[in-house]
This record gives C-alpha cells, sequence and structure tokens, in this order.
C-alpha cells in the first residue's frame, strides 16, 4: 500500500469520479473539518487487509489450540476452569 491521501468532503463530492478512480493508486482519506471521516481502499488493498488479518489470526488460533492441548487442555478440563455457566 501506498502513502495515504487526503481529500476535503466537499472535494471529494465535486470530485467523485477522479477521488474514486485514484483509489487504485493508494488509499484515500476524506476530512470534514480537518478530522478523519472515512477512508476510501481499492478491493485489492481492503481484501489484503482483511484476509491477511484473519488468515493470521487463524493461523495464532491453532497454535494455541495445538499448544493447550499439547499440554491436556480438553473440553473437560476447560468447563472445570470457567465453571458453570452463568
Amino acid at each position: 500500500m501506498n502513502v495515504m491521501r487526503y481529500v476535503s468532503a466537499s472535494e471529494a463530492r465535486r470530485r467523485w469520479a477522479a477521488v474514486l478512480g485514484g483509489v487504485r493508486q493508494e488509499p484515500v482519506t476524506v476530512l470534514r473539518r480537518n478530522r478523519e471521516v472515512a477512508v476510501m481502499l481499492s478491493p485489492v488493498d481492503y481484501k489484503r487487509l482483511t484476509g491477511d488479518n484473519v488468515k493470521d489470526f487463524q493461523r495464532f488460533c491453532d497454535r494455541v489450540t495445538e499448544a493447550a492441548r499439547a499440554r491436556g487442555m480438553n473440553a473437560e478440563v476447560l468447563d472445570g476452569l470457567l465453571g458453570p455457566e452463568p
């Protein structure tokens, strides 16, 4: 992902097609009263950000699960640690 570009909300409205086309090259942050109110990303950048994070988190969960199982964790032990459901 490249450097972020900033545009005002009014500029984004006036130049919508150009701003939208620009997200293919770089993310665009939309400002209203000098505050960030939105970020526009290309579908490729969005999928990379969300997909990689989900995959990384799943790999982390799988490693923790295997480590817990190797140390004797199972549903019965977990139930004993957590206690009864409220």
